[in-house]
């Protein structure tokens, strides 16, 4: 049996996406000469904050090269190899950020915390100016990336970042003026481990995420009590059995069940599985469901197992 699927919706997101990616790249562009910018900084004032501002920050420029990427990467059409198209490159990409983003903030800790019995002088006045080009950036790449953040995991985990990197910015402009006006040095290591700690706290959320897509989990606004429920009463369903609902990125929903039907309406089977599908894509939004269609319960006798 032929099947026919028609990808036409996907023309109507060209110019958007043609719009995500140029901004990708002006933001890649900006984050590289903030990062360099920080990193020249941190060095010559002795600013840990500012180094570790600059690492979240070189951290921030890998996460929207890997959006990029996985961008070009999920638009490639299925083939016989990925049935299912490149879709979760986006979510691979976006779980590999995280994870880097989580081992940075490790690392950052246990430099604050050494730092802490170990204080150095610091360059207030170079902190600070250096701060300010970096907040700067930080704002404009956010302006950039806000719109697409709103429908995409990726780009929402790019923009993550550069909130928070916004925010730590802020942090090292008030503790440079602290350091330069009364010489609080721990005042770096403090809001070296705030820093940290922030993005511990934004990467857990988002990585629960992004591991539920990966893991197949069933997604957080479906009930498959409910879903069952509602297919059973379908004019025609005598059972619904063997349900998995999953996603296949954040904005796919798949399902396959076993539907029992009385053999005396076979030929009406295709009747009842236009209001099943009808019935999931309209009250779930489920786009692409696989029903099996059987006489009775599958393992009710042994020659016919449920596979």
């Amino acid at each position: 049996m032929a099947h026919s699927h028609n990808h036409g919706h996907h023309h109507h997101h060209a110019h958007g996406d043609d719009q995500t990616e140029g901004r990708l790249w002006i933001s890649i562009f900006l984050n590289l000469i903030i990062t360099l910018a920080e990193f020249i900084g941190g060095f010559i004032s002795g600013s840990l904050a500012l180094l570790s501002d600059a690492l979240h920050n070189l951290n921030d420029t890998t996460s929207l090269g890997i959006s990029l990427f996985a961008r070009k990467v999920s638009k490639k059409e299925a083939n016989k190899e990925k049935t299912f198209g490149y879709k979760r490159a986006e979510i691979i990409g976006a779980f590999i950020n995280l994870i880097t983003l989580v081992i940075i903030a490790l690392f950052l800790i246990k430099e604050g915390i050494e730092r802490f019995y170990n204080p150095q002088p610091i360059d207030g006045l170079v902190m600070f100016v250096v701060a300010i080009i970096g907040l700067l950036g930080n704002v404009i790449t956010a302006v950039l990336l806000y719109r697409s953040s709103k429908e995409n995991i990726n780009i929402r985990s790019a923009y993550v970042h550069i909130m928070s990197d916004a925010l730590s910015s802020v942090g090292v402009i008030v503790a440079g003026w602290l350091i330069l006006k009364y010489e609080l040095f721990i005042v770096d290591t403090i809001l070296t481990l705030i820093i940290a700690g922030y993005i511990l706290w934004q990467s857990y959320y988002m990585l629960r995420k992004t591991i539920d897509i990966l893991m197949e989990s069933t997604p957080n606004e479906i009930q498959l009590e409910e879903v069952t429920l509602a297919m059973q009463e379908v004019t025609g369903v005598l059972d619904i059995h063997h349900l998995h609902v999953w996603r296949l990125d954040e904005s796919n929903i798949l399902l396959e069940s076993h539907v029992v039907i009385d053999e005396s309406d076979m030929a009406n089977m295709e009747t009842i599985k236009s209001s099943l599908k009808e019935l999931l894509n309209n009250g779930f939004n489920i786009q692409h469901s696989t029903l099996e269609f059987e006489f009775e319960p599958c393992g009710e006798k042994v020659k016919s197992p449920c596979l």
